[in-house]
């Protein structure tokens, strides 16, 4: 049986659930995609891409409008990068209510797990000021080759962390994430920034904003100790 005494480990994406990113990268995207004939725009990615990684993005476009040689492809991402990275050192902020959430949560272990490149992960902490809550309990899927919705990030995340996958709670913005933490046997939050477009899958638990995120955790550290009692009144 798992240690459900010990706190919960939770593990956070980044772009759209640490950090306000996903704007940036949208407009990054159709600043770039289209001097290679794959034409984009930002609303594209808000509605289409959210949290999918790159190479996928660019496959799909790919049918569609034609293929890149993988040179070309290769200089397109690299400008995009570059073009990201300024986005991030320049505007880069954390998502309303993280900061607080944060700083209430500091009693439980924390990482991201991001479908992004280590170093823009960094970036990201470093930026935005979150880099404090989390060290270097950063994973991504390029350093491990596996993304998101594959449950394989987030479950080794948590083996990095040294927790259980039932002992884990997932908090992610993106469908992608939301059915990894589910795959992966973990709690999973939702944060809907979207109520009126998007649906929280079933098995979720579904928050609008990151200051419902305390009380949601809360929850789940009841509802867990009220199950070892109830086990090992059982017993």
């Amino acid at each position: 049986m798992s240690d459900t005494t010990a706190p919960l480990c939770l593990l956070f994406d980044s772009d759209g659930t640490l950090v306000d990113s996903e704007p940036l990268l949208a407009r990054a995207m159709a600043e770039t995609f289209p001097d290679f004939g794959l034409p984009f725009t930002p609303e594209q990615y808000m509605e289409e891409f959210r949290g999918v990684r790159f190479l996928d993005i660019v496959l799909e476009l790919e049918q569609r409008f034609g293929v890149l040689d993988d040179a070309r492809r290769d200089v397109m991402e690299d400008r995009l990068r570059d073009n990201m990275a300024a986005r991030m050192k320049a505007e880069l902020t954390p998502v309303p209510g993280i900061p607080e959430a944060l700083a209430a949560l500091s009693g439980h272990p924390k990482a991201v797990a991001s479908n992004g490149p280590l170093a823009k992960i960094r970036l990201a902490m470093a930026t935005s000021g979150l880099a404090p809550h989390f060290g270097d309990n950063l994973y991504s899927a390029y350093e491990l080759q596996v993304w998101k919705p594959d449950p394989g990030l987030y479950l080794a995340a948590a083996e990095g962390m040294g927790a259980e996958p039932e002992n884990c709670v997932v908090i992610d913005d993106a469908a992608v994430g939301v059915e990894a933490g589910l795959k992966a046997g973990m709690q999973v939050i939702h944060i809907n920034h979207f109520p009126d477009e998007e649906r929280t899958p079933e098995g979720a638990i579904g928050i609008t904003h990151a200051s419902e995120l305390v009380t949601a955790i809360e929850r789940l550290s009841l509802e867990r100790r009220g199950h070892q009692r109830g086990v090992a009144a059982t017993e």
